[in-house]
């Protein structure tokens, strides 16, 4: 299980300490100090099954800066993850990805279920 967070923000320190009382084995990683590839990017999408714009941290000043929510629906799903390849901080976090589940964003109900864990 890769856990990617960004260390500062709360929902991150509240889903790791979640993971950690669960007692989930993860590798955790830095989302600033190592962003997400293309290829990565590309290869977990597809496998979450979600679309694109589920990645994006769309309440981030980064986000938000770049007005991209007018200008995501005008660029293709290759520009998006080009785009959520360049910065860190524009992926939703934190972003758990296992074999069979890739899931932005933490919500308890979608983990336990991913994770097969009990509620």
């Amino acid at each position: 299980m890769l856990f990617i967070e960004y260390p500062k923000c709360s929902t991150c320190k509240k889903a790791k300490a979640w993971l950690v009382e669960k007692n989930v084995t993860f590798e955790d990683r830095n989302i600033v100090e190592e962003n997400p590839t293309k290829e990565e990017l590309s290869a977990w999408i597809a496998r979450s099954g979600l679309p694109v714009k589920r990645f994006f941290n769309t309440s981030g000043m980064k986000y938000k800066e770049l007005g991209l929510k007018d200008r995501l629906a005008d660029m293709s799903m290759e520009e998006q993850i080009s785009l959520l390849a360049s910065d860190g901080m524009l992926v939703k976090r934190p972003l758990l990805v296992g074999e069979t589940c890739v899931i932005p964003g933490f919500k308890e109900k979608e983990w336990i279920m991913a994770l097969g864990l009990e509620a």
